[in-house]
C-alpha cells in the first residue's frame, strides 16, 4: 500500500506501508541506532514523534517480549529504508511487521532514509504527518503545518501508569520511581543495585511519596516538553532537599527547572545510542544512549549546581549536580537498552548517595 510523508515545509517522501494503515500526525525525528529497533518503538519517550532510523535495514531479528521497554509502543509512526521480511533469530517470536499491525503503529519503507535525515539536520525537526488514507500532496502538508507542537504539552500524562505498582519488592535501598514515561531497564537496573523499587503516577505529591519513607527518587525519562508538565517539576522542587534524587533524561530536565535553570528545545534532538559524553570529575568518555529534543541551559543555573557531564558532539550540557545537596541527574540514559553500558556506574553513585 502506497504511503506518504509530508512535511510542515512542503517536503515530502513517498513510500510503501509495512504496519497499519491510517493516518497519523507528530514531530519527525532521527535515530542513529543500529540495532534495538524493538527497545526504541516501545520508548515512551517517544509519544508524539515519527522516528526514522538512519540505519537500512530494520527487523531482520523480529521481535520478543523480553524486550520491551513498556507494555506497548507510543510513537506515532516508523520509518525505514528496507524492513526485514524474515526474522532470523532464535529468540524472535513474532516478525516486526505483524507487531506494528498489533499495536496500531503506522510504519513506512521504501524512502531515501538518508536524505530525509539530512533534511533534519539542516531544516530541524519539524511537523509531519504520515498517511495511507490520504495521497494529496498539498492537502497533507497543511494538516501537518496545523497540527500540534509539542513545545508545552503534557505528554507524559498520556503514557503513565495510572497506579502505584511495585516492580521489586526486595532490596537494601527503598526507591521511589516518578514514573514519566519509564522505560523498564530503569528498573531492572535500580533492582540489580540491590533497590526495592515502587512506581508512582507522575502527578503523586511530594507529601504521598514522603509517606512511603524511601531511601531516594529517580525521576524517569518521559516524553515531550519538560515545560509541560509543571505538577511535577513542583514535586521535584518540594523533595529537593528532603531525598537523595537521581533524574534521568525527562527527569533531568525537570529537576534543572526545580533548581532555578531553564530549558530549550535543540533543533534536531540526540537520539542513538553512540553519543560521546565527557565526565567531567574523572575526564574519561563514555558513549552513551540518547533520547531527547529539549536540553538544559548551561547558563541558566545557578552557582549551587555544577555541571558534571558534557556532549562532546555539540558540548550542551548533559549532566548536572548540586554542590550541597545529595541531588544529581543526566541527560542520557545510562541503563542503555538499547546500547552501550558505559555509564551504567551511575546507578551505584545512586545507591552510595543513600548510604
Amino acid at each position: 500500500m502506497k504511503a506518504i510523508i509530508a512535511l510542515e515545509d512542503g517536503t515530502i517522501f513517498e513510500g510503501s506501508s509495512f504496519g497499519a494503515s491510517g493516518e497519523r500526525t507528530g514531530e519527525i525525528v532521527f535515530n542513529t541506532s543500529m540495532m534495538g529497533y524493538q527497545e526504541i518503538l516501545t520508548d515512551p519517550s517517544y509519544k508524539g514523534q515519527i522516528v526514522a532510523m538512519t540505519y537500512p535495514l530494520i527487523g531482520n531479528y523480529g521481535v520478543n517480549k523480553d524486550d520491551y521497554e513498556s507494555i506497548r509502543p507510543f510513537m506515532e509512526g516508523f520509518v525505514v529504508k528496507e524492513c526485514s521480511q524474515i526474522s532470523s533469530n532464535w529468540r524472535a517470536q513474532d516478525s516486526l511487521i505483524n507487531f506494528l499491525k498489533k499495536h496500531n503503529v503506522m510504519g513506512i519503507e521504501g524512502i531515501d532514509t538518508r536524505a530525509l535525515t539530512k533534511h533534519i539536520r539542516t531544516q530541524g525537526a519539524m511537523k509531519a504527518v504520515i498517511s495511507t488514507e490520504c495521497l494529496d500532496k498539498s492537502f497533507l502538508v497543511e494538516k501537518a503545518k496545523k497540527s500540534l507542537s509539542l513545545i508545552g504539552r503534557d505528554l507524559v500524562r498520556e503514557v503513565v501508569a495510572k497506579k502505584a505498582y511495585e516492580w521489586e519488592k526486595k532490596g537494601k535501598y527503598k526507591v521511589v520511581v516518578i514514573d514519566c514515561g519509564v522505560k523498564y531497564n530503569i528498573l531492572r537496573e535500580l533492582a540489580l543495585h540491590n533497590c526495592a523499587v515502587k512506581v508512582v503516577p507522575a502527578k503523586t505529591k511530594a507529601v504521598d511519596i514522603l509517606k512511603l519513607k524511601p531511601d531516594g527518587l529517580l525521576i524517569s525519562n518521559g516524553p515531550g516538553d519538560p515545560q509541560g508538565v509543571p505538577y511535577v517539576i513542583e514535586t521535584a522542587r518540594q523533595l529537593l532537599e528532603k531525598l537523595p534524587i537521581f533524574g534521568i533524561c525527562l527527569g533531568h530536565q525537570i529537576l534543572g527547572l526545580a533548581m532555578g535553570g531553564k530549558t530549550y528545545k535543540l533543533k534536531f534532538g540526540h537520539r542513538g545510542g553512540n553519543h560521546p559524553v565527557k565526565d567531567l570529575k574523572t575526564n574519561k568518555i563514555i558513549i552513551t544512549v540518547q533520547n531527547h529534543g529539549f536540553c538544559v541551559d548551561i547558563e541558566s543555573l545557578n552557582e549551587e549546581v555544577e555541571m558534571t557531564h558534557i556532549n562532546l558532539n555539540d558540548r550542551t550540557l548533559a549532566g548536572i549536580r548540586h554542590k550541597k545537596l545529595p541531588v544529581f541527574s543526566v541527560q542520557f540514559h545510562p541503563e542503555a537498552s538499547p546500547g552501550p553500558q558505559d555509564a551504567r556506574y551511575l546507578f551505584k553513585e545512586f545507591t552510595d548517595l543513600m548510604q
